[in-house]
């Protein structure tokens, strides 16, 4: 595979969400150990609209932190909540231990309207955090546009009202052109965002399913993406080949880009995330070198 030098010193995190089912949650704590084992930066679990995921990710939380020592950053939510509800909810986290969040506003249930006296986007919701207590706060960032915004300069402007409400770092949208990652970057540093952008990765696990997804969050699937993938979802270990090399093309361009950390976004899978950390060089084996 053509790329740069390999880099094992890229920090990489992991992204999580809570399973619906103990059998589930079971099957996560063997994925948990096994990407634990390449010492991460940390993994974050998602959380539902409205928290409607609340119980369930504050599960995934806690098996997290007993079965290993890598950090645990917790997404939270703002719609569909007042803001004491809320700043409740951040002062519990706190209390429980959690220090990191990922904090987004998040989308409505259909026929759900956000309270008036919630919090409105994430920009208020991030200074509502930082009001509560001294969260390492990460937010969003979108280099195809948020679907809502007027313009991408809007988009770049409430990007950086996140920022500047205290927010640490933003990690994008996953985008499968990798030159519109590094665009977006470009124009996020033009602009005078001078915190780190991380962006996300997203390896194929089901095609189908994927274009679905990526219909509804904005996400464009190029053509010559949908080419190598179009017909592989019958064959899973061919697919998982070709999206453990196109992802890691992309980690590659990035990292020669300037990335100066990567997110992947797992789906609760090992193989593929592990399949592209071993292409990068990061290894438990370069992991444990370095710790020593």
């Amino acid at each position: 595979m053509s790329g740069p030098p390999l880099d094992h010193t890229t920090p990489i995190s992991f992204e999580l969400f809570p399973p619906k089912t103990d059998a589930g949650l079971a099957r996560l704590g063997e994925t948990v150990d096994r990407l634990a084992a390449i010492g991460p930066e940390y993994f974050s679990v998602t959380y539902g609209a409205g928290g409607s995921t609340r119980d369930r990710t504050a599960r995934v939380v806690e098996m997290i932190r007993r079965r290993t020592r890598v950090p645990v950053v917790q997404h939270l939510t703002c719609v569909g909540a007042s803001r004491d509800e809320i700043d409740a909810q951040a002062r519990d986290l706190w209390h429980r231990g959690i220090r990191s969040l990922v904090a987004l506003r998040g989308d409505l249930p259909p026929g759900e309207t956000t309270p008036p006296d919630g919090y409105r986007d994430a920009a208020e919701l991030v200074a509502g955090l930082r009001r509560v207590a001294d969260f390492d706060l990460s937010v969003a960032a979108y280099p195809e546009v948020h679907p809502e915004a007027a313009s991408p300069q809007a988009d770049l402007d409430h990007l950086r009202r996140k920022l500047d409400a205290g927010a640490a770092r933003a990690i994008t949208q996953y985008a499968f052109d990798t030159d519109l990652v590094l665009r977006f970057m470009e124009r996020a540093r033009a602009a005078g965002i001078k915190a780190p952008i991380v962006p996300g990765i997203m390896p194929v696990a089901n095609f189908a399913s994927l274009k679905r997804f990526s219909a509804g969050c904005g996400a464009s699937i190029p053509g010559w993406f949908a080419a190598i993938f179009e017909g592989l979802d019958d064959q899973p270990a061919l697919r998982d080949m070709v999206a453990t090399s196109v992802a890691t093309e992309q980690c590659r361009r990035l990292i020669a880009g300037g990335a100066g950390a990567l997110h992947i976004y797992t789906l609760n899978r090992a193989e593929v995330s592990l399949a592209i950390c071993r292409a990068l060089g990061i290894t438990p084996e370069f992991r444990a070198e370095t710790a020593a």
